[in-house]
């Protein structure tokens, strides 16, 4: 007999660039605020956040530019696909965010959008510093290199 998976605990979109292109410092988990149809899509597994960042603004952090597609039977009550989504974080944590991105000019980039335990929308949100060119080809050299050695472990035994 099969084991069942969770279908409420499972990654939505995952920003799998977003890791070669900054070296992310700390991550933070934040809740969505959504409307009934942009929970429907996300069950259904359409997001993209690869071109989306998170911004501080008035106090509160928002996500900007993330594409949840308009679901198929919300007819009149349909979400704007690509409008700003608020996120949902306690005080320090804010206060934390801002901190990052004013005084030490960090980023944050949102790595991915899943489900959690009890159903919920969460963003796992990423403080980042941006990586420079030489940066990027050590870290693409050491995944080549990690795919070679384990190539040729595999042949010899």
């Amino acid at each position: 007999m099969a084991k069942e998976k969770n279908p409420n605990n499972k990654t939505v979109a995952e920003n799998r660039k977003a890791r070669f292109s900054y070296e992310v410092l700390d991550t933070f988990e934040a809740g969505l605020v959504l409307t009934g149809t942009e929970v429907k899509s996300l069950r259904e597994g359409q997001a993209n956040i690869q071109e989306s960042y998170a911004s501080v603004e008035g106090g509160e952090v928002w996500l900007i530019n993330s594409y949840l597609p308009e679901y198929l039977q919300g007819n009149r009550f349909n979400h704007e696909p690509r409008r700003r989504r608020k996120l949902l974080l306690n005080k320090k944590e804010m206060a934390r965010l801002a901190q990052a991105v004013e005084r030490e000019g960090m980023t944050m980039v949102p790595l991915k959008i899943y489900f959690n335990d009890r159903g919920r929308a969460k963003l796992l949100l990423g403080v980042a510093r941006g990586k420079k060119l030489h940066d990027k080809r050590e870290t693409e050299k050491q995944r080549d290199w990690n795919r070679e050695k384990s190539r040729l472990l595999k042949e010899r035994g």
